[in-house]
């Protein structure tokens, strides 16, 4: 990865130290975030500012290189969501449960892939409503 410290600075800036994927920005939980290439260099994505997103561990180790999947509804091909070029509300429902449920293919296939869903991270996110810190706002 050839992104600049300045680069993350700016990158953990505009995302307000939140996820732009899942919306967890840990709270009291300790978390670490990665620099997400939306679109991986090895499928043509660049270094530049707007192809790079903050996205917690987990999401950005389920995403790895991954632009597109199925989506689990129609069966069709989609891409993923793009944090830089799509709203979260507009592909994305919390649910009382603290689960995730895309509302668009580009969401239900992210939430797929991403493995948004499973009972750890559900729970994570369910402890840190309670206590008020999620869904975290991003700056974006």
């Amino acid at each position: 990865m050839t992104v600049t410290a300045q680069q993350r600075r700016e990158i953990f800036q505009r995302a307000g130290k939140c996820c732009e994927y899942c919306r967890f920005g840990g709270g009291r939980q300790p978390l670490s975030f990665h620099v997400d290439h939306v679109i991986a260099l090895k499928h043509g994505g660049s270094d530049d500012h707007d192809n790079l997103c903050l996205a917690c561990a987990p999401c950005n180790q389920h995403k790895g290189a991954e632009v597109a999947a199925i989506d689990p509804l129609t069966s069709e091909a989609t891409k993923l969501f793009n944090p830089r070029q799509q709203k979260w509300d507009e592909h994305f429902q919390i649910n009382s449960d603290a689960s995730l449920s895309g509302i668009t293919a580009e969401g239900r296939a992210t939430v797929l892939v991403l493995r948004m869903n499973e009972e750890e991270r559900v729970e994570q996110r369910h402890g840190e409503t309670l206590l008020g810190n999620y869904p975290c706002q991003t700056n974006s």
